[in-house]
């Protein structure tokens, strides 16, 4: 991984070394908060009034208009209504009302709309600007309209409904009334297609439900891709049948020397479908020819000397590589590529590249141009860290950029030979960076994190030479070998995944701290109510 880490605590079964403002699981008062963090807040705010939520959606909007003094009512003979004939639309409608039911304790019947009556939502009459991924909601008294191209456009529209509505929507059991949605308009499309999350699993395992965890808390803020780093030196996370030993034997540890684990190609089948459920598209990450101890662990045969090194728990990185000389080296690789492919319906397979300090220049140029071909032989594109540009991939491969500085030439030259760029600076977009010098978790090798660092940066003109067409999008990468569970994983993800994604979704015009921090903060008692353990930092006034 992009990390230069060199030293990580060892796996610990409770969630100790945790951040300042651990355990905010409800809406708090100014008061209580600053007792449990030890930071001192701005002001509470005045409490929202329902036209205020219209103005405090995360991402922003492209366009607003509200209706002041007018609501719609969501009572307990509201229903959902879908268009008629599409399955899709009504798989999106059932996920709102079990998103709704729990808290709201309705029936939310979802069946085919007849009129525009409750909450209703259409494949139809959208304005042409929604594009692909857009949606356009209109709020009367009569009732809320969602109308979209796609179903990913609902979905997103869905995404900004339920934080109209009072925060305690989230709570997954029932709470006392009104439920009103201001009245108004929005109309919204994102400005990048690839909003992304990436979860390393390899330096420590997490299980299939800790996963949908995580892809239900990305997906609530139009979060559309998850890049799952599947293998490093310390795990081989997903079970290949050609190569039986690497998931047996290469995901037996972790970092720290836990007992790791792995999916079964059933159990990667079934992350993939929850989350296509949400809209999220799966991109797998076999990092080579690099970070790949677990891999040599397994079979000797892999290694130039014909030796299985041991397993390694440890952090170091650059010291392992695949040998390029060996034919099997390339068997195995397809092997891994072939099953992976099949198993994955997204069209990119992350092949890593990165950190490849134990192979020489000329055996990694060698390595990509064998295994780029294989990429396109399964049906499926190249993506890869930045250092993969070495071996000029073809257009419609993608470039994961993780540097820290806008300085970037050979983005530029791979940006004129039509490769496309995924932004994850990694003293900007990378969670696992520690908030500040008191932060316990996380790392701090690209430097101190805060909310606003992860906001104040601009993907279109961040790098030099490289025009905003080239950018496919903003990933927020989260490393893990200091994260041994779901509670790790929130504290440093939440609150700057939702910078990541409103810099991936909103227009530039809307960028703004102060108001963002304003909309985050209304975002405090959501994430409460869903039981994120969000960092509270004092960045950012929080509202009870």
């Amino acid at each position: 991984m992009p990390s230069q880490l060199r030293s990580a605590p060892p796996r610990s079964s409770s969630p100790a070394g945790r951040s300042r403002g651990a355990g905010v699981r409800s809406a708090l008062a100014a008061a209580v908060l600053v007792a449990a963090t030890g930071v001192v807040t701005s002001a509470t705010p005045a409490a929202a009034t329902p036209e205020s939520s219209l103005q405090q959606i995360v991402p922003a909007p492209v366009e607003v208009t509200t209706r002041p003094g007018t609501a719609f009512a969501l009572t307990a003979a509201t229903e959902i209504r879908t268009q008629p004939g599409s399955a899709e639309a009504r798989r999106v409608g059932e996920y709102l009302a079990g998103l709704l039911r729990p808290s709201t304790g309705y029936r939310l019947p979802v069946q085919p709309a007849r009129s525009p009556r409750g909450i209703t939502l259409l494949l139809t009459g959208a304005d042409p600007r929604v594009g692909e991924q857009g949606y356009q909601l209109d709020v009367t008294p009569a009732a809320v309209v969602l109308r979209a191209r796609t179903a990913d456009g609902l979905f997103s529209g869905v995404q900004t409904l339920r934080q109209l509505l009072p925060a305690k929507v989230e709570s997954p059991t029932r709470q006392r009334g009104p439920w009103t949605v201001p009245g108004g308009s929005v109309l919204d499309h994102p400005r990048f297609g690839h909003r992304g999350a990436m979860l390393d699993v390899a330096r420590h395992f997490f299980s299939v439900d800790e996963v949908k965890r995580y892809v239900d808390q990305i997906a609530a803020y139009k979060i559309n891709r998850l890049h799952l780093h599947l293998a490093d030196d310390q795990g081989w996370r997903i079970e290949i049948k050609s190569w039986p030993n690497l998931a047996v034997h290469g995901g037996s540890t972790e970092v720290g020397g836990g007992p790791g684990g792995y999916y079964t190609q059933e159990q990667y089948r079934e992350l993939v479908a929850y989350a296509a459920s949400r809209h999220i598209t799966v991109v797998p990450e076999i990092d080579l020819p690099g970070h790949t101890n677990a891999a040599l662990s397994s079979y000797p045969e892999l290694n130039c000397d014909g030796v299985a090194p041991p397993l390694y728990t440890g952090t170091e990185v650059g010291f392992s590589s695949l040998c390029i000389g060996k034919e099997i080296t390339y068997t195995f690789v397809d092997d891994v590529l072939r099953e992976l492919a099949a198993l994955t319906p997204g069209e990119y397979l992350h092949i890593g590249g990165d950190e490849a300090h134990a192979t020489t220049e000329p055996d990694y140029l060698t390595f990509m141009n064998r295994v780029l071909p294989l990429v396109a032989k399964h049906g499926k594109k190249a993506t890869g860290w930045h250092e993969f540009l070495k071996a000029e991939p073809g257009a419609g491969a993608v470039a994961q950029y993780w540097g820290t500085t806008g300085a970037a030439p050979e983005l530029a030259a791979a940006a004129a030979r039509g490769t496309t760029i995924v932004l994850s600076p990694a003293n900007r977009a990378y969670l696992d960076m520690k908030y500040d010098e008191n932060t316990e978790l996380g790392l701090s090798w690209a430097g101190y994190v805060e909310v606003r660092d992860a906001y104040d940066w601009n993907p279109g003109a961040y790098l030099e030479g490289v025009p905003e067409s080239a950018i496919r999008g903003v990933e927020a990468p989260l490393w893990t070998e200091t994260l041994t569970n779901s509670d790790e994983i929130e504290q440093m993800a939440f609150p700057r995944l939702l910078a990541v994604a409103e810099l991936g979704w909103s227009p530039a015009s809307t960028h703004d701290w102060t108001g963002f921090a304003t909309r985050l903060a209304a975002q405090g008692p959501r994430l409460a109510a869903r039981g994120v353990d969000y960092y509270a930092s004092p960045q950012v006034p929080w509202r009870n």
